[in-house]
């Protein structure tokens, strides 16, 4: 199981690749996001996109399933507080293969649980021919081995002393 140590700022983690199917993706978008160029191929010929693309939340949910199967699940993960800066820059057809990996940009143990830390990751999306095709950044709740808590602990603990001895405001029992 993978805990916050493992997730040093820089570290690329390969999420694995899908290919996205014509059904699966237009039924996506009939039920969650019925714009033409999403769900009719005569009205999307005509389009701005010259055929039929996946809804951008579609892709989103293809990613989220990579993202589980190749890193949350093996990883003392706790939940995530939101997902930033979303970015489609490219369309996504079926046929399409994506393949996705996670960089980490921060990594921080939490103030006031020593249990647990916060990452935030970069994931990037690619399609086959090694476009991007969606990103977005995120932070994930990530727990700490038992070797961190006690290290978290023992470093709260002589903070505390230090303050204490001070005599400062802040001094906690």
């Amino acid at each position: 199981m993978l805990t916050l140590a493992d997730f040093p700022v820089g570290r690329r983690f390969a999420l694995g690749e899908t290919t996205v199917p014509l059904d699966e993706m237009v039924a996506f978008a009939q039920r969650y996001d019925p714009q033409p160029f999403h769900v009719d191929a005569a009205a999307a010929a005509g389009g701005p996109f010259g055929g039929l693309i996946a809804s951008g939340w579609y892709t989103a949910v293809l990613t989220m399933r990579l993202l589980v199967d190749g890193l949350l699940n093996q990883t003392a993960a706790m939940g995530s507080p939101g997902v930033d800066a979303v970015r489609f820059p490219y369309p996504v057809r079926s046929g399409d293969t994506l393949s996705a990996s996670a960089t980490v940009l921060a990594s921080r143990p939490s103030t006031r649980k020593p249990d647990r830390g916060l990452i935030t990751i970069r994931v990037e999306v690619l399609n086959q021919s090694g476009i991007t095709v969606m990103t977005w950044e995120a932070g994930t709740i990530v727990g700490r081995a038992e070797s961190e808590k006690r290290e978290a602990r023992s470093e709260n603990s002589d903070r505390g002393s230090r303050i204490e001895d001070r005599g400062g405001a802040d001094a906690r029992p």
